[in-house]
């Protein structure tokens, strides 16, 4: 869906990237290449970069929502573009992937949740990579999600080589990677891709009552769940008490977390306000 919300606020535009962020602290992150399925070539991932970026510089975004325009959300790289490069392919693909590794690892970093709303098709390292970076993902129930890579002699990037096995178990992620099947909505949600489908016409409402659900809770705790659960892929678990343990008490000096005791006491809606 691509319904304008007319409620955001303080908009940077770039030609094939937009982003806006709402009063409510709901920061909207669109790919804005539809003519080309928001396939990816290095302008397109640069402008990705800087818009990511810039949400991680506002202090008052709470939720970063993503969503593709035209029909569909993210095919992957630009297949039109890498054919024309002929043997000058290799350099330029290393420009690329260092960019959506860039974009996939700030994606990571970004101290708030980020929620994907997928519709048409994610495939490729681009999109399959942008849905495994995302820590919530909502799908059409139209959507369609193929990785791609090695039909066309690559390998995946953007970081899926780890965040998919991760996602959907090793055995599964071969099969992925390797066979490259289009999976379906439902296929993708009972693997564990993507968090949930819901119908089409409902996709855009329905992530962004996520987005702003998010956005009303305690930024800080929100933050670190997403840091402690990303930073604790391969670890042991005796390896990540310690890190959990330090980061409960620093929360616990919160206002956030004295007025989400509060609200439980006096059985009202928490107010939090990010401090």
């Amino acid at each position: 869906m691509t319904t304008t919300d007319t409620t955001h606020t303080d908009t940077t535009r770039t030609a094939q990237v937009l982003f806006d962020l709402a009063e409510d602290g709901v920061g909207r992150l669109r790919l804005n290449r539809p003519e080309a399925s928001n396939g990816m070539n290095v302008p397109f991932l640069r402008a990705l970069h800087e818009a990511v970026m810039t949400a991680t510089g506002r202090p008052e975004l709470r939720v970063l929502l993503l969503t593709g325009e035209g029909k569909n959300f993210c095919a992957g790289g630009d297949v039109k573009t890498f054919a024309a490069k002929g043997e000058a392919l290799p350099d330029y693909l290393r420009e690329a992937t260092a960019w959506l590794q860039n974009v996939a690892q700030a994606l990571l970093a970004l101290p708030v949740p980020v929620v994907a709303a997928v519709h048409g098709f994610a495939a490729g390292g681009g999109g399959l990579g942008l849905v495994c970076a995302s820590d919530i993902v909502l799908a059409g129930e139209s959507a369609k999600f193929m990785s791609g890579a090695a039909r066309v002699g690559m390998a995946p990037d953007a970081g899926s080589s780890v965040t998919l096995p991760q996602l959907v178990g090793l055995r599964k992620a071969m099969e992925i990677l390797l066979l490259n099947p289009t999976l379906t909505a439902a296929e993708a949600a009972e693997i564990g891709l993507i968090t949930r489908v819901v119908a089409d016409d409902a996709l855009h409402d329905e992530a962004l009552a996520v987005a702003r659900t998010l956005a009303a809770g305690a930024p800080r705790a929100l933050g670190a769940v997403k840091r402690l659960v990303w930073s604790g892929l391969g670890n042991r678990v005796e390896a990540q008490l310690p890190e959990e343990a330090r980061t409960v008490s620093e929360l616990s000096g919160t206002a956030d977390a004295r007025e989400g005791l509060a609200a439980v006491l006096e059985r009202r809606s928490p107010r939090f306000t990010g401090r």
